[in-house]
């Protein structure tokens, strides 16, 4: 294998054609996420292959020789990437079964279609271009969490992997239909549904309106063709660029819903019939009615960006389904939804993670659309938009992301995090309004006397932190302690402009 990776190379010189680039700050907390390739070359994806393979027989044990599925996701260098990482798989002594072109749920779903325990799916997920990721599980239907990326980053740093033969490559080709083919072996839906499937462009295309359709779908498609360069918008459904004009298209078609896919099809995020988009942690607590209904005490798990009516909804209440609060992060909230044995997870950012009859655990855009049309299928004659306005009203930001160095993100965290105790313990008021509750169990969530919250945590995937406000009670209170928390952040000069506002 090569020499020890370095983080200070140049592209376009000798040594970054010889060596390994890879930059230290790509290892996140749940997967990996570079810049390409001026944070990571493709002798430093090799080297990241070699470090998985060797985590890999730590974690599967040295008795038999650890499979992986691999996949990638459609962006004009994922599949060098994928290439490459297959390289240094094989020479730590993996057996690797290449499924191609991929949706991340459809790797997963290999996981189990291939009896494979584990998996590394190539993706940027909704990041711009230029950015790639492999996000990575060796225990179906989890992933990585934090334990396991620091043994991979200290195997891949530190260069202590050990090179064993026997590694073997098999492409798969069958994967992608056989997924399909899983997802759309079932009744259609009896209501007749017209839906708008965006997909931005992103991978999502080749898969998405093809299954709804084998359901009974009506379906308009809306950016499907698959394009590297995404010329209209980034595929990601709380981009509100993508939210809009998907709006359009339904106003324009007479949809019953529309439906936006992220870059890799793991997250769905929702517009109605009167083109208005339902924020997906509104959206799980409309699915979860619907599911208390057919389950008795159905347990459910939200995360900690999500809407508080998860905890005081009346229809949920009286269903007797109870929602425990979690970590953002797609691995946190998966093995967190695994381990609490709960029906089904939902993440504010579109993630669903639905157990067994409904799923296999893991988070698919395109299962949970067709939780979503079970629902209206069960709804009868009521459209999506009268599900949005039988939710008790309450007035929410979209997920803003003011950017912060990956190297000074979790620094800034915690000082707002002893900011609010602070003012907690000495009885302040925020807003006129004395301090209810603080949950630090992800960045610190504020939560007022009237119920208004806000919430401060450091993003999991790329150099920012994230802010999300919501208030039961009026606009003007979300907008209040927005202000207050806002200019707490302005006051840090670490912290930068925000990627939007309310």
């Amino acid at each position: 294998m090569l020499s020890k990776p370095r983080a200070d190379l140049t592209p376009n010189t000798l040594d970054f054609e010889n060596q390994a680039l890879v930059k230290p700050t790509g290892f996140r907390e749940y997967d990996a996420r570079w810049l390409f390739p001026d944070e990571i070359n493709l002798s430093g994806i090799q080297a990241l292959g070699f470090g998985l393979g060797n985590v890999l027989f730590d974690l599967l044990g040295d008795e038999k020789q650890p499979r992986i599925v691999v996949g990638h996701d459609y962006r004009s260098y994922s599949q060098s990437i994928k290439i490459a990482l297959t390289t240094g798989l094989m020479s730590a002594g993996v057996e690797v079964l290449d499924i191609g072109l991929a949706l991340s749920p459809t790797a997963y779903f290999a996981q189990f279609h291939l009896d494979a325990p584990a998996v590394a799916m190539v993706t940027a997920s909704h990041n711009e271009n230029g950015w790639t990721g492999v996000k990575m599980g060796a225990a179906r239907p989890l992933t990585f969490g934090p334990d396991e990326m620091s043994a991979l980053r200290e195997a891949v740093l530190e260069n202590t992997g050990i090179a064993r033969a026997g590694g073997s490559y098999t492409r798969v080709d069958s994967v992608a239909q056989a997924y399909m083919d899983d997802l759309s072996t079932r009744a259609p839906f009896k209501r007749k549904l017209k839906a708008v499937v965006a997909c931005g462009n992103g991978t999502a295309g080749a898969f998405a309106p093809q299954v709804l359709a084998k359901l009974g779908v009506d379906v308009v498609e809306l950016n499907c063709d698959l394009d590297y360069t995404f010329p209209n918008h980034n595929p990601n459904p709380e981009d509100m660029k993508m939210l809009h004009a998907m709006r359009d298209k339904v106003l324009e078609t007479g949809a019953d819903i529309g439906f936006a896919f992220d870059g890799d099809g793991d997250r769905c995020g929702v517009v109605d019939n009167e083109g208005e988009e339902i924020f997906a942690d509104k959206m799980g607590v409309l699915v979860g009615r619907d599911l208390a209904r057919q389950h008795k005490d159905a347990v459910f798990i939200a995360d900690v960006k999500s809407t508080g009516l998860f905890a005081t909804d009346p229809d949920l209440l009286a269903a007797g389904a109870v929602t425990h609060y979690w970590k953002t992060g797609h691995s946190y909230m998966k093995r967190h939804t695994h381990d609490m044995g709960a029906l089904a997870g939902f993440e504010k950012s579109g993630h669903f993670f639905f157990n067994a009859p409904i799923g296999r655990g893991y988070d698919d855009g395109i299962v949970t659309a067709i939780a979503i049309c079970d629902m209206l299928d069960r709804a009868d004659q009521d459209t999506m938009a009268d599900l949005r306005r039988s939710l008790p009203v309450t007035y929410g930001s979209p997920t803003m992301s003011p950017y912060c160095d990956d190297l000074k993100k979790y620094d800034v965290v915690d000082r707002a995090i002893a900011h609010f105790e602070k003012l907690a313990a000495e009885g302040a008021q925020i807003i006129g309004q004395d301090i209810r509750d603080l949950v630090t169990v992800n960045g610190v969530r504020i939560t007022l006397a009237d119920g208004t919250w806000g919430l401060v945590r450091a993003s999991s995937n790329k150099p920012g932190l994230v802010v999300v406000v919501e208030s039961p009670v009026s606009e003007e209170n979300m907008r209040a302690i927005f202000a207050e928390i806002d200019a707490l952040l302005a006051s840090y000069p670490e912290v930068g402009e925000y990627d939007q506002k309310i």
